[in-house]
């Protein structure tokens, strides 16, 4: 058996940004997301987000890949909002996401960050925190994923 221990910091957003997930509504999603990542044995350590945007760091094993468990916890999750009608409207999450490797030493950090995504985006926009992220991990120059 392998030994593997690959921490991801994986955000996306609604589609173009929509501000759709208000608070009663993420805390649905954001347990029924939990609750599919354990059914579906990803290892979600945190999630949290605004009304536009989700933040998770997930662990994966050996078998999983990035693209597999962002279709994975994306596609259920809208899914469920619609057929539940959570939402009054169509909801859907925009195709692209940010996923970046977390070393062990910053595990913490990522959490404590996740957790506040309220409090950070008091001071800070989904595009402004975007363009920090692409600049901070150097993804390729006007590369906008959102």
């Amino acid at each position: 058996m392998p030994y593997i221990r690959v921490w991801i910091h994986l955000i996306w957003s609604t589609k173009n940004r929509e501000p759709v997930m208000l608070k009663p509504l993420r805390t649905l999603l954001f347990a029924h997301i939990q609750e599919n990542a354990r059914k579906k044995e990803i290892y979600l350590d945190s999630i949290e987000g605004i009304a536009d945007h989700v933040h998770t760091l997930i662990s994966l094993k050996a078998e999983q890949s990035i693209a597999k468990v962002a279709q994975l916890l994306k596609g259920e999750s809208s899914h469920w909002v619609n057929a539940e009608q959570l939402c009054g409207r169509s909801f859907e999450w925009q195709d692209e996401y940010i996923a970046v490797s977390v070393s062990d030493s910053q595990v913490g950090r990522v959490r404590e960050y996740i957790r506040n995504q309220e409090e950070h985006h008091r001071k800070k926009t989904l595009g402004e925190e975007f363009d920090a992220l692409l600049k901070e991990n150097r993804f390729g120059l006007g590369l906008k994923p959102f």
